[in-house]
């Protein structure tokens, strides 16, 4: 077992395959979550940034031991956790009015991609697939327990109509300090009637309330023409 571990940890042509081969696998496992949730950085992507990832550990390794570069070997890899992030940037998106933000778990997994693939890489094999699998459990398991606990909180989407873009803010500050606003958005009016403003909102409404029931509230709050729930 040492003798292979000792071989694997070697630095020529065949361990080479085979670290750009479990770096490749290594981001799709990754990324398998992703793309089955549909998300723009899909299993391609994390393979892609695995495998660049690695060959940048391994091309400060090939300076250093076969050109005899007196440098650091990880200097290339350093930069590509740095360079990573703006990758990452592009998968965050600002929803809502900036109210809700998606994208960051995207982003923090091809972070964790790149890292992967610098771990295998410079032939650490051990620490790269067990962060495989902590990730593969963070985006399954941890998943499952988020969505649990959403289910206790009763959740609902609705359009408000007010009176004019005057009644925009104030609606807003309300909406945050008494009905645990979630997102929202500013739309033309559904009504085509100036100077309505339209308003999506998701908030958190009691538990065992009905749906009449909390659309009665909201139509009548100040400055709301009328409520409907949004689908």
């Amino acid at each position: 077992m040492n003798e292979i571990l000792d071989f694997l940890t070697d630095f020529n042509a065949v361990t080479v395959v085979i670290r750009v081969l479990l770096a490749a696998v290594a981001g799709a496992l990754v990324g398998l979550e992703r793309e089955f949730h549909g998300r723009a950085a899909g299993m391609r992507t994390h393979m892609m940034v695995a495998l660049g990832a690695a060959l940048a550990a391994m091309i400060g390794m090939f300076t250093v031991s076969e050109l005899g570069i007196d440098s650091d070997p990880m200097r290339v890899g350093a930069q590509v956790i740095s360079g990573v992030g703006f990758l990452g940037a592009g998968t965050i998106l600002l929803r809502g009015g900036g109210s809700r933000i998606t994208g960051l778990t995207t982003a923090a997994g091809l972070w964790t991609a790149a890292s992967i693939g610098l771990a295998v890489g410079i032939g650490f094999y051990v620490g790269a697939f067990m962060t495989v699998i902590a990730a593969m459990l963070t985006f399954t398991l941890i998943t499952s327990v988020e969505q649990f606990m959403n289910r206790k909180r009763q959740r609902m989407a609705i359009y408000l109509e007010l009176e004019n873009v005057d009644a925009v803010a104030p609606m807003l500050e309300m909406l945050r300090t008494e009905y645990g606003l979630l997102e929202a958005q500013v739309t033309p009016p559904r009504s085509g009637t100036p100077p309505h403003v339209g308003m999506e909102i998701l908030v958190r409404v009691p538990q065992k309330s009905s749906t009449a029931e909390n659309l009665r509230r909201f139509t009548n709050l100040p400055r709301v023409v009328f409520a409907l729930r949004n689908i």
